[in-house]
């Protein structure tokens, strides 16, 4: 039986990975600024100074672009509670540091242009919006309980992040696309790059991992792909706005399998490997079966959806005709 590797062991012999992906990302990452992104002209007091405050019909975003976006910005809010679980499981030490460091500037800007856009355009109401952040963040975020482990070390920790990013910009490309707004849809677009660029270094020291240790990341990454949850899961109306966004296609089932966990696995060879124990035959297998299964549950989604928007349809031409 292959030895673990101690999450030192694993730092250390990553390392130089980190570096090189480290390099690669900033010389692809493109400067940006949030207030580029946000149409200030909009913008009026509220009450506070003199103003109105927000009423519904200011709103231009229906209630599933509404849902979307509160979903989206109030992931991104959790920032705090992932900067920690990533410094805890990663080096503070040479490009291991760096690397927290970009990656948590980098993600900041993206609850800072969502929120102002929010408030300016009056999108969503702003006291709900803001009692909502202090809820979450004060419950903050546990990658364990995302991840379906008692214990999210290193490997778990970047298996998860990798499938997490890659969500993350499938749910924001989508939310651009309903909220019937250019301005929207070209911010979301901005912040879904810098979220493909985060999944690769994620995805390129994850396979790395599996090359130095094929049984032991394996078993992470299966451990991820079974219990996954989106990092916003305990967040206020998460089941509703999650429900919402699934029924009119930002994210479901369907989307989670092919565009996020089956290109990743691909990438990785998953399933053409040939340096695995009979452990990880065994946990491979353990994963196909996972993946059948899901497929399986895609379809039966698909389904009751389908059932469900045409009645909603046929209600809807019987209101229109009586």
């Amino acid at each position: 039986m292959a030895r673990d590797l101690t999450q030192l062991e694993l730092l250390g012999e990553l390392q130089p990975v980190a570096e090189e992906n480290l390099n690669r990302h900033l010389s692809m990452a493109k400067e940006w600024h949030p207030h580029d992104y946000v149409p200030w002209d909009e913008g009026r007091n509220f009450a506070a100074l003199g103003g109105e405050d927000w009423s519904p019909e200011q709103s231009r975003l229906d209630e599933v672009a509404k849902a979307a976006m509160i979903t989206n910005l109030l992931t991104e809010d959790n920032l705090p509670s992932y900067h920690r679980e990533i410094a805890e499981n990663f080096s503070q030490d040479g490009a291991w540091g760096t690397w927290v460091g970009r990656w948590t500037a980098e993600e900041n800007r993206h609850g800072i242009v969502m929120r102002d856009y929010l408030v300016v355009t009056r999108g969503v109401d702003p006291v709900a919006l803001e009692q909502a952040r202090i809820e979450h963040m004060t419950n903050g975020f546990s990658s364990a309980a995302a991840g379906g482990h008692d214990q999210m070390g290193f490997l778990h920790s970047v298996s998860y992040v990798t499938f997490q990013e890659l969500a993350t910009r499938v749910s924001h490309r989508n939310t651009g696309k309903v909220c019937n707004d250019p301005i929207a849809d070209r911010m979301l677009q901005r912040i879904a790059a810098d979220e493909n660029l985060h999944m690769i270094f994620y995805r390129n020291l994850c396979g790395a991992a599996l090359d130095i240790s094929p049984d032991q990341a394996l078993r992470a990454i299966a451990d991820i792909v079974q219990n996954f949850q989106m990092p916003g899961a305990g967040m206020p109306n998460f089941r509703r706005n999650g429900v919402l966004m699934a029924k009119h296609g930002i994210y479901d089932l369907r989307q989670h399998l092919e565009d996020v966990v089956m290109p990743v696995l691909r990438k990785w060879n998953i399933f053409d490997r040939t340096d695995f124990t009979a452990e990880g035959e065994q946990t491979r297998e353990e994963l196909a079966a996972f993946l059948e299964k899901l497929e399986k549950d895609v379809l039966k989604f698909e389904e009751q959806r389908d059932r469900m928007l045409s009645r909603e349809a046929a209600k809807r031409q019987a209101a229109q005709a009586s």
